[in-house]
């Protein structure tokens, strides 16, 4: 699991006069690199190829030039924004002994006027003052992202490839009934195993065969379908395979997956995306449990003002998609719990409104109890599970 730590302030004791401070917008094939040095009254600025090691000899250069001011350098603190680049570059610092961070990019207050300037090296005070407010123990300067170790990385990719060919196979599908539809055909099955044979006998509503162009375009979609599918079968039976394979341990991620998917109305693939995706991460408690996924509300209060804008959808957009559809599977599965019972409850009016605010309340519910049944070992009441050896 990634080591815990607070992600709004920095915890440890900030000396500035032995400290180098560093920030790099990073781009595709430059970095701009800005940094604090002590007993240097300037705020070097350097250009860079992205590259880690021309990093490392600047930082370096730049801790000697201090050492040549009378002071010497005992700490190395770097930090960029979170994008395209992922993780990597702080994993690579951070095994040479240099202290490593990820500035989640939302939580950076920006100007609001309309055509602000905006260029690498405005960005880069604007992460410095940010970045020194957080190293200062501050609130709300700005919020740090939790570094994933190079295997909890490696543990998101089957869950997330599966929910992308998922959404490939729903475009070829929609994109194959589409074109059948411009030729007056209706009720073709693109998922059937005799679906491509039966594409060899279809004919318009003239009667007449499908053109040659079209017939191709098809055939080609449903071969790459076929393929699609069968990617899915392979993730989904190699998933099954390494947890068949994996040591029966009491604890660890495999531990949590079998124990979620014991509860009736839950899946091998939701329970693996839920504790890769949120389970593993040492969350404070049952608030940062919920702000993660992006099930809490955003209100809005000024004056007399007072209204609720909806969910802030700050967090982890698959865990709260999983978690509201998980959600609407669990009234069907746990009519006798108690989270269905105060749903229930609380949507006797059978209004539509009342029924979709209250899922996602539900939803927040169920994603915390299960981030306790994983944690603590409570069972919230009336929850079902299936027998310990299926």
């Amino acid at each position: 699991m990634s080591q815990s730590f607070d992600a709004s302030r920095s915890l440890t004791a900030f000396e500035q006069d032995s400290t180098l401070v560093a920030v790099i917008e990073m781009s595709q094939s430059k970095w701009l690199v800005a940094a604090v040095v002590p007993g240097i009254a300037r705020q070097p600025l350097k250009k860079l190829d992205a590259d880690a090691g021309a990093l490392l000899k600047l930082l370096q250069r730049w801790r000697e030039e201090a050492r040549k001011a009378g002071r010497e350098v005992k700490r190395i603190v770097c930090a960029y924004e979170a994008g395209r680049d992922g993780f990597w570059l702080v994993r690579w610092l951070q095994a040479r002994t240099i202290e490593a961070y990820v500035i989640h990019a939302a939580s950076i207050a920006v100007s609001r006027e309309h055509r602000r300037a905006k260029t690498d090296r405005i960005d880069t005070e604007l992460l410095m003052r940010s970045f020194l407010g957080w190293l200062r123990g501050e609130k709300r300067h700005c919020s740090m992202v939790a570094i994933p170790t190079m295997a909890e990385e490696d543990a998101r990719r089957p869950s997330r490839e599966r929910e992308s060919l998922v959404g490939e196979q729903t475009r070829i599908v929609n994109r194959v009934k589409a074109v059948l539809a411009l030729f007056g055909i209706g009720g073709f099955n693109p998922r059937l195993r005799k679906a491509m044979q039966k594409l060899e006998t279809l004919h318009t509503a003239e009667g007449t065969p499908l053109p040659e162009n079209t017939h191709a375009e098809l055939r080609h979609d449903m071969e790459r379908l076929r393929l699609v599918h069968d990617q899915i079968c392979t993730i989904e039976s190699e998933r099954l395979r390494r947890l068949a394979q994996a040591p029966a341990a009491a604890t660890g991620p495999h531990a949590m997956v079998r124990l979620i998917a014991r509860v009736l109305g839950i899946g091998i693939e939701t329970a693996d995306m839920l504790v890769n995706e949120v389970l593993t991460r040492n969350l404070r408690d049952r608030r940062a449990v919920a702000r993660y996924a992006g099930l809490t509300g955003a209100p809005d209060e000024s004056g007399k003002r007072r209204r609720e804008k909806g969910l802030a959808r700050a967090g982890n957009g698959r865990v709260r998609r999983g978690m509201i559809q998980l959600a609407w599977r669990f009234l069907i599965f746990q009519k006798d719990s108690r989270l269905v019972q105060w749903f229930r409850e609380r949507t006797a009016d059978g209004r539509r409104t009342t029924r979709k605010t209250m899922i996602v309340a539900l939803a927040r519910k169920l994603l915390i109890a299960l981030w306790r049944l994983v944690t603590t070992g409570e069972m919230t009441e009336g929850i079902k599970l299936r027998p310990a050896a299926t």
